[in-house]
């Protein structure tokens, strides 16, 4: 299963089409809305999330509910096309449209028009937008769907808004992810939450954005997705490549990740046992739920960390492409802090490369069938 997306951020609409989905999946467009919505929320988004109300129209692959074997393909409308109309036509001279010719520091803005060869940074500025993440919350949610019937949960919590973090982790299973979904910044502690609420409120007002880190979790996952015979099999690369693919995320890592480096083998590695009555148990998860390039049967746990929203209210120094002078970067309608709806997308990425993976090792066809592989496969599984 992946997906593909298209779309800019004040054109009409954003497309996203998931290919390769088994038939038999339940899909309900309102759980697609749900985290659509969840993804618009967050202490800290700014007025676009005022002007969208973003919903997903399944335009194919699904009848009655449940999807059929095709392509599943959705669109979310752009409410703001409306003020945009001249300025993003896609037919015309664009006389009407003012060039953007002052790139962002820390945006694709000057490295997309020198690799464009255009003297408008907006031709790259809408497509690299995270608004197009909309869409890959839309495709997750197909993705979520199949992962449900196979008892697969994904969830995210918010650990560190700037300077601000919970004083210690949590194990995710100890998470009330409900409790999280339901705070403005998606931390599951009620004290740190307003503290996080202060510090963005005190970027707000210095003109300034914040990043932060969160943590995916996927629980009910069956040891063995993945491989290790080729880099390409491999799920931590994978699962990295996809959370990496979210714009503004610099780093990416699994179980105790770098801090990792600091320890001794024998405090980083989970000990094997077997408990008669149990079978095989694993006391620890610092691996996060992966050895070898493969889900060990524990908990996937997956910690991104975000940088700082490059649009600032207080501009940063550039270049007018078209003169050569300096001038202050361009500023786009942006957020102070967007990492709780980075969470969300990150859920839909990790979910989409689990489901890929379900689908490789138990069936792409139909749901009935990747049940009857699974149940064998935990069927001859020791305990």
């Amino acid at each position: 299963m992946h997906y593909t997306t298209a779309g800019e951020s004040h054109g009409k609409a954003l497309v996203s089409v998931v290919s390769d989905v088994p038939a038999g999946i339940r899909l309900d467009s309102h759980r697609i809305d749900a985290d659509l919505a969840r993804r618009q929320k967050g202490y800290g988004r700014g007025g676009r999330m005022a002007i969208e109300s973003d919903r997903a129209v399944i335009l194919s692959g699904v009848r009655f509910g449940r999807t059929i074997g095709s392509p599943v393909a959705m669109t979310i409308g752009n409410r703001d096309w409306d003020n945009w109309t001249d300025v993003m036509a896609t037919s015309g001279d664009g006389a009407r449209a003012a060039k953007v010719t002052s790139p962002r520091p820390g945006h694709a803005d000057l490295a997309g028009v020198l690799r464009n060869n255009t003297d408008d940074v907006r031709d790259v500025l809408e497509r690299a937008s995270a608004r197009e993440t909309a869409a890959r919350v839309a495709a997750g949610a197909v993705a979520k769907a199949l992962l449900g019937h196979v008892g697969v949960g994904v969830a995210s919590f918010v650990v560190r808004i700037g300077d601000v973090a919970l004083d210690s982790e949590p194990e995710p299973e100890a998470v009330d992810f409900e409790a999280a979904e339901v705070s403005d910044v998606s931390c599951p502690d009620p004290v740190v939450s307003a503290r996080m609420r202060d510090a963005i409120d005190a970027a707000r007002s210095a003109g300034e954005s914040l990043g932060g880190v969160f943590v995916v979790a996927a629980t009910g996952l069956v040891p063995g997705l993945g491989g290790y015979a080729e880099a390409s099999q491999r799920l931590d690369a994978r699962l990295g490549a996809a959370v990496l693919s979210i714009p503004a995320i610099k780093g990416v890592e699994f179980g105790d990740g770098f801090a990792a480096a600091a320890r001794v083998g024998s405090a980083v590695h989970d000990p094997i046992l077997f408990e008669p009555g149990r079978g095989i148990v694993r006391p620890s998860n610092h691996a996060g739920g992966l050895e070898g390039g493969m889900t060990n049967g524990q908990t996937l746990v997956v910690r991104a960390a975000m940088k700082p929203i490059p649009t600032l209210m207080r501009p940063l120094a550039s270049v007018d492409l078209a003169t050569g002078e300096p001038v202050d970067a361009a500023k786009e309608r942006s957020d102070v802090c967007a990492v709780p709806a980075a969470a969300v997308v990150a859920e839909a990425e990790v979910a989409m490369v689990l489901a890929d993976a379900y689908t490789q090792a138990f069936g792409v066809r139909s749901v009935d069938d990747i049940l009857e592989a699974l149940e064998a496969y935990r069927a001859r599984l020791p305990r």
